[in-house]
């Protein structure tokens, strides 16, 4: 009888090894708190890098990541480290929408919401909430000479700068309008941001203004952009020079992230689409058939809350922590999409047809609490 010889080829020997140390790390605790951040973001190891396969949107356990990066609530703490939102935005047709961000950002557990608007809208959004810090400091170009414009460009600057590094991040674009010599300011402002370090959620006429200067958050992995339908569409005519491909959404999102140089997108849909670049992540948990305007607001002011959570969290976890190699900006983007559709959804479940954004707003409190209690 001939007795043959099965020879195992080098990949198999690989795969033999790979196993025989999934067994002896099984039991570790060091490697259970790494398969538990895994398993709430929806990866895994990928064992086939070389060979060609479709690229799929991951559902993320977002509800894990809330309860992550949430801070603990104690006696210890004092005003200011729960979170410094300022949101850039609000001109005369537009008072709304920086106050739904600001005021989102403070019911989902941010201690202070300043607003940076112009002078005529700076009465109406105080009479909205004394709880929002408004500061009247920019301009539009109706009330500015031609020659004046240098100088008040500078002083606006100035006023906005003193306060910047007091900041955990800046919303840009709510209500903001389209006024040329404002847009100038802002894009300055979003200079000094990058130059502090200061994240920047931007929405709105800010994605306007990024989408007609790129440079602005290019490259810049603390911004996040969080476009609509419409906003989408373009940037990425701008961006990547083609229409928009619902059929490959996901590998369209991840490419004009990684064109735009590993900001973080966040694309609003039936499906949330998140991606950096590196990855692409989907959050399509809860949500609402109503489609009130103001809820991208909400969304924006509690991406810049929970991103800013994301970041103290990251720099205080040691090594071992779940979550410690992670984006803040991804983690930011999951937690505050999550957010906003589930307080959606409470808010629809009582109110359905007359949902309006206040009422969202209203439930953004109670859907943090049935998710990460504060006690």
């Amino acid at each position: 009888m001939v007795l043959m010889k099965h020879v195992m080829s080098s990949q198999q020997l690989s795969l033999l090894s790979y196993a025989n140390t999934c067994i002896l790390m099984a039991s570790s605790s060091v490697y259970r708190r790494q398969q538990f951040l895994i398993r709430s973001l929806g990866g895994g190891i990928d064992h086939s890098r070389n060979m060609q396969q479709d690229l799929r949107s991951v559902e993320v356990d977002a509800e894990s990541v809330i309860r992550s990066i949430t801070p603990a609530l104690d006696l210890t703490r004092h005003k200011g480290q729960a979170g410094k939102i300022a949101v850039i935005g609000g001109c005369r047709e537009y008072t709304g929408a920086p106050y739904f961000a600001a005021i989102s950002a403070l019911k989902i557990g941010a201690d202070l919401s300043h607003v940076f608007c112009t002078k005529d809208a700076a009465p109406v959004i105080k009479s909205y909430s004394p709880e929002l810090i408004v500061h009247p400091v920019l301009e539009e170009s109706y009330s500015v000479r031609e020659e004046d414009k240098k100088i008040i460009s500078s002083k606006v600057l100035a006023e906005v700068d003193k306060w910047m590094e007091r900041f955990d991040c800046l919303v840009i674009g709510p209500g903001l309008g389209r006024d040329p010599f404002l847009l100038d300011c802002v894009s300055e402002i979003m200079r000094h941001a990058r130059q502090t370090n200061v994240p920047i959620v931007i929405d709105g006429d800010g994605l306007f203004l990024v989408t007609n200067n790129i440079d602005l958050v290019s490259g810049y992995a603390l911004a996040v952009l969080t476009p609509n339908v419409n906003e989408y569409k373009r940037l990425v005519e701008k961006v990547l020079s083609s229409e928009v491909n619902d059929l490959d959404a996901t590998q369209q999102v991840l490419s004009l992230a990684k064109k735009i140089g590993g900001v973080t997108i966040l694309k609003k849909g039936k499906s949330d689409l998140i991606s950096d670049g590196d990855t692409v992540k989907s959050v399509s948990i809860y949500g609402s058939p109503r489609r009130c305007g103001g809820q991208g607001d909400i969304l924006s002011g509690s991406v810049a809350v929970f991103l800013s959570w994301a970041r103290q969290h990251i720099k205080a976890a040691d090594s071992n922590s779940n979550l410690s190699c992670e984006n803040p900006a991804v983690l930011g983007c999951i937690a505050g999409s999550a957010m906003m559709r589930k307080a959606a959804s409470v808010a629809f479940s009582h109110k359905k047809r007359s949902t309006v954004t206040g009422d969202i707003i209203e439930c953004l409190g109670k859907s943090l609490e049935d998710i990460c209690p504060a006690t």
